[in-house]
């Protein structure tokens, strides 16, 4: 592990920032005072909103932990002529009016209006970044995008470490070419959205596996590399560590714990046999997100744009009302492919418990024993 990151972690173990209102102040401090990096998620939150986030987490905890921007994005890669999900030749806004319409019925069913999808395209990056840079905090960390040297050298100069995420090699060069600290290999089974720095229809399904993605990484970038992408259990981050990585990025493990903020329905889903499997859809967002499967998924997801944020935007009021309606056939279940594996532990005590696993895989390596 390099040294800056040592000085960050006691214990090779980050919670992976999920935004929605899942990463609150109080799961990223039971995660830090554990010993592990605990993430605040700054999408979808205004600066402010970030701001006072920040101050709450200050008050629970005086070690280091972290805040996930998201990049701004750019005007709609991936639909046009012959896109899957579009219509031949017709822009944008007329493909994601396309989807509106066939969403119509959900949102009657759910007595909700449908939001408006020209809500904004950039979740207020300028004013995040400016917040950062005035009152540093110790990590911060970047999705869908690479963000500017000058970004990047400005907030090394508060003292931020910084992270980036890359799901191929070819990003991870750029995230090293940027001058990040250090780069998060996020793997196929991750959960949530894929954070893919271009997002186009032709790479649906490419994705590329944790550890095939960590040694390819290792090969090709000289930062250090945090692995992300359905780690569950100490034995797996044990794996990661051996592959390359310096740490293992954790979200579903976390979504489970009673300090996550994530809905009931969600928390259950994880574990229930009704939801069998995860898969990548655009369903929700118009942008690749692994999530269960619902009949949301199954009924809308054939048909969903790559038009993010404009379908984030749209779909919004149908995932609240679905929420408050107790149906989580309508909500974006966010989950990783390790979800069986969630345990409903203290955020603390999965800390703990992950790294006595870690322990015990670390110590079955040396010894050329066998992990059961």
């Amino acid at each position: 592990m390099s040294s800056a990151l040592t000085d960050l972690l006691r214990r090779p173990i980050v919670q992976a920032p999920m935004a929605g209102g899942i990463s609150v102040p109080q799961l990223a401090a039971a995660v830090s005072e554990a010993g592990g990096l605990g993430f605040l998620a700054a999408g979808y939150k205004t600066a402010d909103g970030m701001y006072q986030e920040i101050k709450q987490l200050r008050g629970l905890t005086g070690g280091p932990f972290g805040v996930n921007v998201f990049m701004p994005q750019p005007e709609h890669p991936g639909v046009g002529p012959g896109t899957p999900g579009g219509t031949g030749s017709a822009p944008p806004s007329a493909t994601v009016e396309v989807y509106a319409n066939q969403l119509a019925g959900e949102a009657a069913w759910y007595q909700t209006e449908l939001g408006d999808p020209d809500g904004g395209r950039d979740d207020g990056y300028d004013a995040k970044l400016a917040v950062l840079l005035d009152d540093p905090v110790p990590v911060v960390s970047f999705h869908f995008g690479v963000p500017s040297r000058k970004a990047l050298d400005a907030l090394r100069r508060t003292g931020t470490f910084t992270l980036v995420t890359a799901t191929t090699a070819e990003e991870a060069l750029a995230v090293q070419e940027a001058g990040a600290d250090a780069v998060i290999a996020q793997g196929v089974e991750a959960g949530g959205h894929q954070g893919t720095h271009r997002d186009v229809r032709e790479n649906d399904g490419a994705g590329i596996g944790l550890l095939s993605l960590v040694a390819q990484l290792r090969e090709s970038v000289s930062i250090p590399i945090v692995a992300a992408g359905g780690v569950m259990r100490g034995s797996q981050i044990a794996a990661v560590l051996a592959a390359g990585a310096s740490a293992a990025q954790l979200g579903t493990a976390f979504l489970a714990t009673p300090e996550s903020g994530a809905h009931a329905l969600h928390k259950r889903a994880l574990t229930d046999p009704l939801f069998v499997r995860t898969e990548l859809t655009r369903a929700f967002t118009g942008r690749p997100a692994r999530a269960l499967v619902n009949r949301f998924m199954r009924e809308h997801g054939p048909y969903a744009p790559a038009a993010y944020p404009e379908i984030n935007h749209l779909t919004q009021p149908l995932r609240k009302a679905a929420a408050k309606a107790g149906d989580a056939q309508g909500m974006a279940l966010w989950a990783g492919q390790g979800h069986r594996l969630a345990r409903e532990l203290p955020a603390g005590q999965l800390v703990e418990v992950l790294a006595a696993e870690l322990d015990a895989a670390t110590a079955a390596l040396t010894t050329g024993g066998v992990q059961r």
